[in-house]
């Protein structure tokens, strides 16, 4: 475990560095706009990249979303059944439903690469682009399930349009349009992709820290402490009994499990903010995750490697 967490400090310490840079640099300016850089352009362009060169045919493809999906939907189960069982509003119900499912992809790929090298990284962008259209959708249509008395049928589909121009789900799908169409290295564009691939990873660290906040709290430990065990407990607790079922190759059980351990994504927020749920829990919910993860992530790795 010391070793795996060894391997996974820098990138928590660049979570660090971005959590203080903002308190030292609180021009807002600069941040949203470091937020857009990576939103827009930097992640877009390691999916187009990493994916549209995958071998796909060689992927375990079916295995790998079996995988996730068991976890992902389980969690999302879990949260849902345990804030009806404490009786919580619908606003801070939501957020234990979105911080039990939902999960860092930033931080899930620059953990892969960091732990099993390029085919890691590859292997953690073929995951995100399963999971990430299927569960933004899928947590939007909890949220605006879970928040329809408060007028939330609107927002449903506003950000249903917001997910359709999704520049994450837009990148992994012209991945796959030039994958398929046999353009899997076209000169100056795949090169220029790379590039911008590369920067993708330590700025998007700096920019998870950079949102962190625990503000919010205040007496609301128990959906916090919900989300977190949803998230970090029941999820990765899904997708090792998925593995030891499905049998999959090595590298695909370890980068599912990397992404089962993950704290929740700080695009929950905003979600929380444009459907009607409490933003603030929300913002204590990822804060508190990220801050646990870097002590269970590699404690799960661990119990993995000890079990498989």
């Amino acid at each position: 475990m010391i070793g795996i967490a060894v391997l996974v400090a820098p990138s928590f310490l660049l979570i660090a560095v971005g959590y203080a840079a903002r308190r030292l640099l609180p021009a807002a300016e600069f941040w949203n706009t470091l937020d857009k850089l990576v939103y827009w352009l930097l992640i877009p362009a390691l999916f187009l990249a990493k994916i549209s060169s995958a071998d796909l045919g060689s992927s375990p493809l079916g295995a790998f979303a079996a995988i996730l999906y068991a976890g992902f939907f389980g969690a999302l189960a879990f949260g849902w059944v345990a804030q009806r069982l404490i009786g919580l509003a619908p606003a801070q119900g939501s957020d234990v439903v979105q911080g039990s499912g939902r999960f860092n992809t930033f931080l899930g790929l620059a953990i892969a690469g960091a732990l099993y090298g390029p085919a890691g990284l590859q292997a953690g962008v073929l995951g995100s682009a399963l999971l990430v259209p299927v569960v933004n959708v899928s947590v939007v249509t909890v949220l605006a399930a879970m928040l329809g008395q408060r007028g939330s049928g609107s927002r449903f589909f506003r950000t249903l349009g917001e997910l359709a121009r999704n520049p994450f789900i837009l990148s992994i799908l012209a991945g796959l349009a030039f994958n398929l169409a046999g353009l899997k290295q076209v000169p100056v564009l795949h090169d220029t992709a790379d590039m911008l691939g590369q920067a993708a990873l330590p700025i998007m660290l700096l920019a998870v820290g950079a949102n962190l906040q625990l503000r919010g709290i205040g007496g609301a430990w128990g959906p916090v402490a919900l989300a977190a065990f949803g998230k970090l407990v029941v999820f990765p607790l899904l997708v090792l009994a998925a593995i030891a079922l499905i049998e999959p190759p090595q590298l695909v059980a370890q980068v599912a499990i990397i992404y089962a351990a993950l704290p929740v994504a700080a695009s929950a927020y905003a979600l929380a903010r444009q459907m009607g749920g409490d933003a603030e829990l929300m913002a204590a919910m990822i804060s508190v995750q990220t801050a646990l993860a870097f002590v269970t992530l590699p404690a799960t790795l661990a119990l993995a490697g000890w079990l498989y």
